[in-house]
């Protein structure tokens, strides 16, 4: 599976929101300049994360953006699923090709490509928020 920006923004963003969780909603620009996101990138994919049920948005000035679903119950693979815009299964996820492979039918390499993706996506899915918000707590800030 081919990780993008979009991806890499999204479990970001879904991190920053984890990390203000008690605090109640969290501004875009706040996320953006925490998370390093552009603000533009950030307002479409957080519009799309809406529509998946992990987070929410309120409108005014104490407005903002919630996590919806304890950070422990949330897998990266969850958020990387739901951002992955393809909508055919029949899309190979490592040729360059990507969409119209010719060699799609009769691809020797096609079983180890999804075994590998497989293995990877196992991380992902054995990986919570919680566990990411837990190593960045671990993790000596050096001087």
């Amino acid at each position: 599976m081919l990780i993008t920006q979009r991806h890499k923004y999204a479990l970001r963003a879904v991190f920053e929101l984890a990390k203000h969780r008690d605090g109640g909603q969290t501004k875009l620009a706040d996320i953006a300049e925490n998370q390093a996101i552009p603000l533009r990138f950030l307002e479409v994919i957080m519009a799309q994360l809406k529509g998946s049920g992990l987070v929410a948005s309120k409108r005014g000035c104490h407005g903002g953006y919630a996590l919806l679903i304890p950070p422990e119950r949330v897998t990266v693979g969850t958020i990387f699923r739901f951002i992955d815009d393809r909508q055919s299964q029949d899309r190979c996820d490592i040729c360059i090709a990507r969409d119209g492979c010719p060699l799609y039918d009769n691809c020797a390499f096609k079983p180890m490509w999804d075994r590998v993706c497989q293995a990877i996506f196992s991380v992902y899915d054995e990986t919570t928020i919680q566990d990411l918000l837990d190593n960045e707590k671990i993790t000596p800030i050096l001087t």
